[in-house]
């Protein structure tokens, strides 16, 4: 467990306030720019840093675009018209903001998956796994609310969509949709509850933030080779030395979140949401915004009932199967730390979990593509194949392949490999 620092500004006027309002002590215990940090983290570790810095862009471009923005179905798309046209930089700010939430997921998908391969959800680090992952259920919550907010084609049917889905509960299902829409349809009412959650959801979304760098603080930081620190050779001050990273890792993205935004800002997003909503004309296709379409290609995917075969007995309908499929999708990663039942944490000494989980990065970019397209020809059939080994990664390959796999030996301490390697 991580050590509390007691550190004292060197400012007379920072310590008084010290004194009195410890508030910089926490800072700094918390974010740890003082603290020893293990030695060996790569530039993955910079992708958690980088959503933080995200989320700070998406909150002041959204509370700067709210100012400008009108929640009402006769005046949204117009209003947003107007930010694009007539507000200074306004069409900066809104690009920004559009292209920031792709950035923003970009950010924590390979923060994700960078966990998921170092085995940053194993003891003690359970509940900064889990805070993470109520993260992403919020981003995902927000950014939906968000897409719906310019009242463009794409936007008023993917509100329909998605939130018909919620039919497909028994008993509460309908009330769940009408609550919603609050009225019989997507309308005003709606917009205006989305837009209201929307504005609120990243500041709960910032609060968690803070949840999960405290129980970072509290575990102590995870890092490559996956053993815990052991003496003082193992570690650096975090300040100068991974400030640095940080700050050239940073570097990069930007440049390229700079390129998207000057240069292709609406490489992103789909044409059909610059035509204003219109209830009575469907889209060819209907398409989520690309970071949903790994779990809608899920929901496609189960187009099937739960039952008896070859009988008339139905034990969950289609509809309802497939939506329990799309939540049970992220729904499991909250298992983790007890579905993986592998002693060893990083990947790195893990010859079988590595080939394994490179199938299931592709499998990731295979679902991307298929929610991407009509479901026509031989497109539900790979669904269902790519579909059956998600789960079965996380159900079946990991449990089991934790128990037969011959492990490599682990290193003695973190600082042995760092310093071999620089001889």
């Amino acid at each position: 467990m991580a050590e509390w620092i007691d550190a004292k500004p060197k400012n007379k006027a920072a310590a008084w306030l010290e004194e009195r309002l410890p508030i910089i002590g926490l800072v700094n215990n918390v974010v740890g720019v003082d603290t020893p940090t293990p030695r060996n983290l790569n530039y993955w570790w910079n992708f958690g840093s980088l959503a933080g810095l995200m989320l700070v862009i998406q909150i002041i471009s959204g509370v700067v675009l709210a100012m400008h923005y009108t929640p009402n179905t006769l005046m949204a798309f117009d209003s947003v018209e107007r930010i694009m046209r007539d507000v200074n930089y306004g069409w900066l700010i809104r690009y920004m903001h559009a292209n920031g939430a792709s950035f923003f997921f970009i950010a924590v998908y390979i923060h994700i998956f960078r966990g998921l391969y170092y085995g940053s959800y194993k003891a003690p680090r359970e509940v900064l796994w889990m805070l993470g992952i109520v993260i992403f259920l919020l981003m995902m919550a927000t950014a939906f609310m968000g897409y719906v907010l310019p009242w463009g084609q794409m936007s008023f049917w993917g509100a329909t969509v998605i939130t018909n889905l919620f039919s497909a509960i028994p008993v509460v299902g309908e009330s769940i949709v009408s609550l919603l829409w609050g009225g019989f349809s997507v309308d005003n009412p709606t917009l205006n509850r989305f837009f209201s959650l929307h504005y609120l959801l990243p500041f709960v979304i910032a609060g968690v933030v803070i949840l999960h760098i405290w129980a970072k603080k509290v575990s102590d930081s995870g890092n490559p080779l996956g053993i815990d620190v052991k003496s003082s050779a193992d570690q650096i001050p975090f300040h100068p030395f991974y400030t640095v990273k940080d700050a050239f890792g940073a570097a990069v993205f930007f440049a390229i979140f700079a390129a998207f935004l000057f240069y292709m800002p609406n490489a992103l997003g789909h044409p059909d949401n610059y035509i204003p909503a219109e209830p009575l004309v469907t889209p060819a296709s209907i398409v989520p915004e690309w970071y949903f379409l790994p779990f809608y290609a899920i929901l496609r995917a189960i187009d099937f009932p739960l039952g008896i075969p070859f009988t008339d007995i139905v034990f969950v309908e289609a509809k309802l199967l497939g939506v329990l499929a799309m939540f049970a999708s992220i729904l499991v990663w909250f298992g983790l730390p007890w579905l993986d039942t592998s002693k060893v944490r990083s990947g790195k000494f893990r010859p079988m979990f590595r080939w394994f989980f490179a199938f299931l990065v592709i499998d990731m970019f295979v679902l991307t593509w298929l929610g991407a397209q009509k479901p026509e020809g031989n497109i539900p059939f790979y669904g269902k194949i790519a579909t059956f080994y998600y789960f079965s990664y996380f159900l079946l390959i990991l449990p089991v392949l934790g128990k037969r796999e011959k492990t490599l030996p682990l290193p003695e301490s973190i600082a042995n490999p760092v310093v071999k390697a620089a001889e």
